[in-house]
């Protein structure tokens, strides 16, 4: 079960309601109840459980930033039905005319996030008037938390449109892009404030109720996450002059030394999937943040489950231990060849149709097939074939999806500080490399190159390799992407063409939603290549 209850819908307070007056998409619901809500901490308990909720929420429509990383990257195709539309293809490819009429693939992403960002900006705008009673710890707490998920948004969305509109308080006003320095000045500052405000409470030292919630850790670990990807995709030194290698590198030192964390002993104990009865759980000592799902959705607008998961799923069909779902995300089988035969992580990575023996049937149904879908996040089933979802209560397997994402592990920690030129590189890059490959280990140095390797292998599916593409520059991103491979659609063989060309032209952007371009008046402008 999960510790913090964060799907509680607490009041109407902080219930966004769509509409079309801006391109935010948003309504200011707040004026009949602001005077007198924000007046105690316990008003701000809820108000910040409102804005845990906006989080989880974001990729509960549109596509979600997991699943466009994994699609974009070159670990997999974009798949689905042999017989749905293209807007996969189309994102898979970087190439608009793949599918014309998918103007607005990202619009629910787009409005999801904004309305996230609005219940942090609602809840930081009146800090003030909330009666601590004294407690400027507590203030301070709340704050660094809110402030981290505003972060935590923002990076994303800056790295899938690169222009957006910064909105620092509550607004339903037309605001214009502005460019990315801005953007990750409010994130540096954001996160930097969490990670001074936040308690150093070790991972070995936290009770239940502080699992899931945001940590000083998490907030450490983000900025080191940041500043490689800022100053690698932008061939800068530092951290919009923020923050310095040499500090990047001591956020991360300091989650090492003093974070309690630690690697799971064995790899594949860390996805349901790939360990069923041996899973070590949710908010393991490998996890240092992960957005909270639980299986109590919906079909009337409780959004608490991992609505995204149900993507990377089998073909609409199932297949113990795995559940069905909508076949995207094929792997690419260069992916799986990647692994040295001993290393754990293939077979816990990816679901081999032909190795593991499995009976597909619906491949005729099925676009982009690989014969490898991947297993660290896939719906579910037991012996009989009953979705472990609605086994638990959940209303369907396509909402009720209940696994965590695991955003940062502490093996991303470990590989980032020994990119950074830690004292102990070699030892983070050893522990990371030892834990998988067991008596075959070999050591070697620690390099961009092998490091970035490791990476590929360590976060495959996770939502990570992408981006780790993006920060080598544009034309390396483009090269790797690229390809001209043989798949099967519905049965046949067909070839699959993604152009470098095409990376390059969209410089790994994703489409802003036209329907916010309109309601902007065209004040948002599209990228290019889109």
């Amino acid at each position: 079960m999960k510790n913090l209850k964060v799907y509680i819908l607490f009041t109407a307070l902080l219930s966004l309601v769509a509409c079309s007056k801006s391109f935010l998409d948003t309504e200011d619901v707040t004026s009949a109840t602001e005077q007198n809500f924000y007046k105690t901490p316990d008003d701000a308990w809820k108000a910040l459980v409102g804005v845990y909720d906006g989080l989880q929420r974001v990729w509960s429509g549109g596509v979600a930033f997991p699943v466009a990383s994994v699609v974009m990257s070159d670990e997999t195709f974009g798949g689905t039905g042999n017989a749905d539309g293209f807007g996969f293809q189309m994102m898979d490819e970087f190439d608009k005319l793949r599918s014309p009429s998918d103007q607005n693939m990202f619009g629910d992403s787009w409005s999801l996030y904004y309305k996230a960002i609005y219940r942090a900006n609602m809840l930081l705008l009146h800090m003030d008037g909330v009666d601590w009673k004294g407690n400027d710890d507590l203030r301070k707490t709340y704050e660094a938390e809110t402030r981290f998920i505003r972060a935590y948004c923002y990076f994303d969305m800056v790295r899938l449109w690169g222009n957006i509109p910064l909105i620092t308080k509550p607004t339903t006003d037309n605001v214009p892009q502005t460019g990315v320095d801005s953007v990750y000045k409010l994130i540096t500052d954001d996160l930097k404030f969490a990670a001074a405000n936040l308690p150093a409470t070790s991972y070995g030292s936290q009770d239940a109720s502080t699992r899931g919630r945001v940590t000083k850790w998490a907030a450490e670990s983000l900025i080191g996450r940041v500043f490689l990807y800022y100053t690698g995709a932008y061939s800068k030194a530092d951290l919009v002059g923020e923050v310095s290698k040499a500090q990047a590198l001591a956020y991360l030192e300091d989650v090492i030394n003093n974070g309690g964390f630690g690697l799971v002993d064995k790899f594949a104990n860390l996805w349901p999937a790939a360990s069923l009865n041996n899973y070590v759980g949710e908010d393991n000592k490998e996890t240092v943040f992960a957005i909270k799902y639980t299986y109590t959705s919906d079909w009337n607008g409780n959004v608490d489950g991992n609505n995204w998961m149900v993507m990377f799923g089998i073909r609409i069909q199932n297949i113990y231990p795995y559940g069905m779902g909508w076949g995207g995300a094929t792997v690419n089988p260069k992916l799986w060849n990647a692994y040295a035969p001993g290393d754990s992580r293939r077979s816990a990575s990816i679901i081999s149709i032909k190795d593991e023996g499995l009976d597909f049937q619906n491949i005729k149904d099925q676009r982009e097939y690989t014969g490898y879908t991947i297993k660290k996040y896939t719906p579910m089933v037991d012996a009989a074939g009953k979705s472990l979802a609605e086994k638990m209560g959940g209303a369907s397997f396509m909402i009720s999806q209940f696994q965590d994402y695991v955003s940062i592990r502490y093996a991303d920690v470990l590989l980032m500080a020994a990119e950074l030129g830690a004292a102990g590189a070699q030892n983070y890059f050893d522990d990371v490399r030892k834990r998988v490959l067991g008596t075959s280990f070999v050591q070697i140095p620690v390099t961009q190159a092998n490091i970035m390797n490791e990476r590929k292998l360590e976060f495959a599916g996770e939502g990570i390799r992408y981006w780790d593409l993006l920060r080598q520059g544009i034309n390396v991103a483009a090269a790797a992407i690229a390809e001209s491979a043989t798949v099967q659609n519905g049965g046949v063989n067909t070839t699959k063409t993604i152009l470098a060309s095409k990376v390059i032209e969209t410089k790994g952007l994703v489409q802003i939603p036209y329907t916010q371009i309109t309601l902007s008046n065209n004040v948002l402008k599209q990228n290019a290549g889109w």
